[in-house]
C-alpha cells in the first residue's frame, strides 16, 4: 500500500495494511542553510522510510527576521535559545508587519521545500510543513511570561501583533500551495492547556488567527495535523477545526487514544513518549508500548508518532526498532 493510499484510509477509518508511522527531530546547525537541512532531512528519510516527513527547521524561522537573536547552545531538543527577544514593549505589538515569503528565513525554507519536493518526487512521499500558530511566534518575539500577560493585560495591542503574524504566516503558505509533494502543516500551538488558561478565553483570543490560517490552506493539500501541547489539552476545542489529525502527549496505556477518538472523527497521531519511550527506552519496551497503542486503537484513526519534537540523541537503534515493529505487527 502506498503512504498517501494508507494515511487517506487511516484518516477516514478504513482498514489499511499497517498502522502508518512517522518520527521527526530537529536538525541544529543543519537548520541554519536551508540545503543542508534539505539533505539531512532527506537522508533521515531515507534511513527510515516514514510514511510522512514533517519537515523541521529552527522553531524560530517564522520570527527571526524581526530582530531575534539566537544560539543553539546543546538542548537535546535542538531548539535554538534566544539571546534578544524583538518585543520589549507592550505597544512594539503594534509596529508588527507581515513578512515576505520572497526574503530572509520564509525564503530559505521555500528553497528547503523545493529541493525536497524534487529529491522525493519519485518517491511519493507526503511532505508537512512544520509551522508555529501566531501565538507561539508572539512568545518566541517576547517570551512566554510578557505575551500571556499582554494577552491579559493588553489584548489589543497583542491582537494588532497576532494579525499581522497570522498573515505572515498566511503569505508562506501561499508560496508553497504550488509545490509538488506537500500534503499539508504540522501545525504547532501552544498555551492550549486547561492548566494555562480557560478554554473560553483560548478560543475567543488565539483561536481565531488559527482558523484563519486553515481557511487559508490549499484545498489539495490533504494531510494538516495540529499540536496541541500542554499537561492539559483542549482537545475538544481543536477538534472543531478541518485537520485531518491531531498531536499530542498521548501515553500509550492512558486511554487517552481511544478516548479522543470518540469526539474527533479524524485520526489521532501520537503513542510513543520522546524520552521515556524514544530516548530512554529499549527495542523490547517500544515493542510493549506499540502493541498497547494498536490495542488501544484497535488499529484504526491511529498514526504511530512520538510526543513532541523529538530529541537529538535519539538512540538510532531506537529509530530502526520502531520502524521494524510497526511492519512485524501488520
Amino acid at each position: 500500500m502506498q503512504k498517501q493510499e494508507r494515511l487517506e484510509r487511516t484518516v477516514a477509518g478504513e482498514p489499511v495494511d499497517r498502522a502508518p508511522v512517522a518520527l521527526w527531530r530537529h536538525f541544529p546547525g543543519d537548520d541554519q542553510r536551508y540545503s543542508d537541512l534539505a539533505r539531512s532531512t532527506l537522508d533521515f528519510q531515507n534511513a527510515y522510510d516514514w510514511d510522512f516527513l514533517r519537515v523541521m527547521p529552527s522553531r524560530l524561522f517564522q520570527v527571526v527576521d524581526y530582530g531575534i537573536q539566537d544560539i543553539w547552545r546543546g538542548d537535546l531538543r535542538g531548539w535554538r535559545e534566544v539571546s534578544k527577544r524583538a518585543i520589549r514593549r507592550s505597544l512594539d505589538w503594534t509596529d508588527l508587519r507581515p513578512l515576505s515569503p520572497a526574503r530572509g528565513a520564509l525564503a530559505r525554507q521555500v528553497e528547503c521545500l523545493r529541493l525536497l519536493s524534487q529529491a522525493l518526487a519519485s518517491e511519493k512521499v507526503p511532505l508537512l510543513q512544520t509551522v508555529y500558530s501566531p501565538f507561539v511566534q508572539a512568545m518566541q518575539l517576547a517570551g512566554r511570561q510578557k505575551t500571556l500577560r499582554d494577552l491579559r493585560l493588553r489584548a489589543d495591542r497583542l491582537r494588532t501583533g497576532l494579525n499581522h503574524l497570522t498573515e505572515s504566516t498566511i503569505r508562506f503558505l501561499d508560496a508553497l500551495r504550488k509545490l509538488p509533494g506537500i500534503a499539508g502543516i504540522f501545525l504547532v500551538t501552544a498555551a492550549a492547556s486547561h492548566d494555562v488558561m480557560p478554554a473560553e478565553e483560548y478560543a475567543a483570543k488565539i483561536l481565531p488567527h488559527i482558523k484563519s490560517i486553515f481557511a487559508a490552506l490549499p484545498p489539495h493539500w490533504w494531510l494538516n495535523i495540529v499540536q496541541v501541547g500542554g499537561t492539559a489539552p483542549m482537545l475538544r476545542l481543536f477538534s472543531q477545526l478541518p485537520a485531518q489529525a491531531l498531536h499530542w502527549e498521548a501515553r500509550a496505556n492512558s486511554g487517552e487514544l481511544a478516548e479522543v477518538k470518540t469526539f474527533f472523527p479524524g485520526a489521532v497521531c501520537g503513542g510513543l513518549h520522546d524520552y521515556d519511550d524514544l530516548l530512554q527506552g529499549s527495542p523490547a519496551l517500544l515493542s510493549s508500548v506499540i502493541h498497547d497503542a494498536l490495542i488501544q486503537t484497535e488499529s484504526r484513526r491511529f498514526i504511530l508518532a512520538g510526543s513532541g519534537a523529538g530529541y537529538v540523541s535519539t538512540p538510532l537503534s531506537n529509530y530502526r526498532a520502531v520502524r521494524s515493529i510497526v511492519e512485524s505487527q501488520a
